[in-house]
């Protein structure tokens, strides 16, 4: 009989898979390490075992001790297969920009999860570093992990994700492509692959927002480079003592637009269900591809699964309030199509102007069509309501009338969006599109900068 004494058994010697739509311009055979297929459905398994246990080989792991970490997610899925089967407790340190499918997931295996503000300096003691650091030294019989500068991780992958790409591509690896977080996987593989061979190439993927290209290249940390990514699992603020430059031949960063389509395109196109890191990855793969001739191998990593992004990257209305989707945006119709479904929030000429406020707050909206029984016959605006209080501090007491602005222009639903576009003067903060039900939409400046890619 053939099975596994447990579930850490299962982990590693995960397939690669030939990449053929997505790359079909680029003459070298590219291949993704599809990392999925672990247990805990990424790469982040091999290195979280192999951490716990080496701290229980030296002792820094003691038998009903609680495991902590600062992890986006996936480290700490690992962490808790192994907590599960060891008998420890875990509790994971995560940031507000990771997706809750992460967080759900985590709590599911009974990690004890703590989310943090994503925003703030490493060194902010409300940071993921520091709380997690802290609460090391806080609770008793408890390990830190630290997967950033802990020499395991990149071990893990020296002694396992190295081996079976060499052995899987018979040794005709060429180029290792991968997105660098932590650092211990491109780290790892890279000391392993070199080492049998020094021509292979290690290219290195980030994200804007990042330090790694820059340092990489120039040698310095630019905090200037240093601002809030949507893309989850890669880039940092910090240089992770995992991070071994000297063995990266170079780096290609990615942007979060395109991290998050090509991670819808690995799944239309490919029919494998991977996670944002893998969209960054291929698509850098394609930024590379003048490095690659008709010879090479190139094995790019996919990191983790995509049902940890169901409610991002793989949701419509998320991508579309990102200006992520491509969509064809041509007329006045198109503009408001996040919004159709709402009625437009309106106010009566005799209403007093308290009343206008009061909707403007609720709604959250910044101006609004006046209208009495004949239809349109003016409008309010927040800098024209800002001056009037200026001039008048009781204002809010008089009849919308008495301060209401010109109507809002009205166009059909089928004008051309340059033409709403050039209705817009620092008079005229707003467009009305009449619908084909005779129903009215509001379009605003806000509506006209969502199409801008």
């Amino acid at each position: 009989m053939k099975y596994a004494e447990n579930i850490l058994g299962t982990i590693g010697n995960t397939p690669l898979v030939r990449i053929n739509s997505l790359t079909k311009n680029i003459p070298a055979l590219v291949l993704a390490k599809v990392e999925t297929f672990n247990p805990g459905n990424s790469v982040k398994d091999r290195m979280a075992v192999k951490m716990v246990e080496d701290a229980e080989a030296d002792g820094r792991l003691k038998p009903g001790g609680t495991i902590i970490e600062g992890t986006s997610g996936n480290t700490g899925m690992g962490l808790a297969l192994a907590a599960i089967v060891k008998g420890y407790k875990l509790i994971c340190v995560i940031t507000d920009k990771q997706s809750k499918e992460k967080v759900d997931i985590l709590r599911a295996v009974g990690a004890q999860v703590i989310v943090c503000p994503t925003d703030v300096e490493p060194t902010d003691p409300r940071s993921y570093y520091s709380v997690s650091k802290r609460l090391g030294t806080e609770i008793p019989n408890s390990w830190y992990v630290n997967q950033y500068d802990n020499p395991s991780n990149a071990i893990a992958h020296y002694e396992q994700t190295g081996p079976e790409i060499w052995e899987q591509t018979d040794g005709k690896v060429t180029h290792f492509v991968v997105g660098v977080g932590t650092g211990g996987t491109i780290s790892g593989v890279a000391k392993y692959l070199k080492e049998r061979n020094p021509n292979i190439k290690i290219w290195g993927v980030d994200t804007y927002g990042s330090v790694f290209k820059k340092y990489h290249e120039t040698g310095i940390f630019d905090e200037n480079e240093i601002y809030s990514y949507i893309t989850e699992g890669i880039g940092e603020d910090i240089l992770p003592k995992n991070v071994d430059f000297s063995l990266i031949d170079g780096f290609t960063k990615v942007t979060d637009k395109d991290a998050a389509v090509y991670t819808r395109k690995i799944a239309l196109e490919e029919g494998i269900f991977v996670g944002n890191s893998a969209g960054s990855a291929i698509k850098g793969v394609l930024q590379l591809q003048d490095h690659f001739g008709p010879d090479d191998v190139v094995v790019v990593l996919f990191h983790d699964s995509g049902s940890r992004y169901v409610g991002k990257m793989f949701n419509d209305d998320w991508m579309r309030e990102r200006g992520f989707l491509d969509e064809e945006i041509t007329t006045a119709q198109d503009l408001i199509k996040d919004h159709m479904d709402k009625p437009m929030v309106v106010v009566r000429s005799e209403e007093l102007v308290y009343h206008a406020l009061d909707r403007m707050r609720k709604f959250k909206i910044s101006q609004i069509p006046v209208i009495d029984t004949h239809g349109f016959v003016g409008s309010l605006d927040e800098t024209d309501l800002f001056h009037c209080y200026l001039e008048n501090p009781t204002a809010s007491d008089r009849a919308v009338r008495e301060v209401m602005g010109k109507p809002f222009p009205i166009v059909d639903a089928t004008t051309p969006v340059d033409q709403v576009a050039a209705l817009f003067t620092k008079e005229n903060t707003a467009v009305l599109v009449k619908m084909a039900n005779d129903q009215h939409h509001i379009i605003t400046k806000y509506d006209l900068i969502n199409t801008i890619r």
